[in-house]
């Protein structure tokens, strides 16, 4: 099987050009990518738990899903179609915000990421595909503000710099 290719992007989201996933990742060369946060009506935050085998972050808890668009897939198709594979379950999403940030690991492999904040509300629990999710949970985004805090090293690095801007974009 092809590896999956990701969208090398301009700091104006158009396109350059495609790229094996795990080479962008190499060289950490900027590309288009998206978060999924999903609340319910408590507006609580549905946050997962990465499996343990994952190349990279295993065990971190990170929001509800995040990915990669393939190339003619919008946003919003890819965070549904990426949803339903880790998590289970399909919901409507809309976007609110997008920007760049740049995450390196202790592996030397590095996210640079062009990201689409998308956003939806599910009430019910989730049916985790167990090959991408350990775990999940509802958590209260003050409390997961608290938490960042004190445990900062239970997150990932892209959910930690994401949290900080999305939260802020909530409170505006």
């Amino acid at each position: 099987m092809e590896e999956e290719r990701v969208i090398l992007v301009n700091e104006k989201d158009e396109k350059i050009g495609l790229m094996p996933k795990q080479e962008a990742h190499e060289k950490g060369v900027l590309h288009r990518a998206f978060s999924v946060f999903i609340f319910n009506n408590n507006n609580e935050l549905m946050l997962q738990q990465r499996a343990l085998h994952k190349y990279h972050s295993p065990g971190l808890w990170t929001n509800t899903c995040c990915s990669h668009q393939r190339d003619g897939e919008s946003s919003l198709e890819a965070g549904k179609r990426r949803l339903f594979e880790e998590m289970g379950f399909v919901t409507d999403l809309k976007e609110t915000t997008s920007f760049v940030y740049k995450a390196p690991f202790d592996n030397g492999l590095t996210e640079h990421e062009l990201d689409h904040i998308l956003v939806g509300n599910f009430e019910e629990a989730p049916n985790i595909n167990k090959e991408e999710v350990a775990s999940w949970k509802w958590m209260d985004l003050e409390e997961v503000k608290k938490d960042i805090e004190i445990n900062p090293e239970i997150y990932t690095a892209w959910f930690k710099i994401i949290f900080d801007k999305f939260y802020q974009h909530l409170l505006v």
